[in-house]
């Protein structure tokens, strides 16, 4: 999939803005992007600024935490063999609970910090 394709249009419209779920324990996570080399990044909400996207979310990497990250740097980024962020197409939205337990399944016991 082309990099400019990870977060069309139609998306954009159908994300809660930044903000919107500030406070609730269990939110919704609406998308997942990741690498190939074990980058994730589950999106709650976002919004426009200037010329980029923001994003709000869990992001599992070197660490595992929640934060902002932009559309530019998802474009940007590339794992060790060059590859770009994908965007999993197959991701149905759900609680970032159960989200999680899927994901540490998944990997084989993963254990979150």
């Amino acid at each position: 999939m082309p990099v400019k394709d990870i977060f069309p249009s139609e998306l954009r419209k159908t994300m809660p803005p930044l903000h919107s779920q500030e406070g609730i324990d269990d939110p919704i996570v609406h998308l997942k992007f990741f690498t190939y080399s074990g980058w994730t990044w589950y999106v709650t909400e976002g919004s426009p600024e200037d010329d980029d996207f923001i994003f709000f979310g869990f992001v599992i990497g070197l660490e595992e935490e929640w934060g902002d990250f932009s559309l530019s740097e998802l474009t940007e980024a590339r794992d060790p063999l060059g590859r770009p962020v994908q965007r999993d197409l197959h991701f149905e939205p759900g609680r970032f609970s159960r989200i999680i337990a899927r994901q540490h399944r998944s990997a084989g016991g993963m254990e979150l910090r």
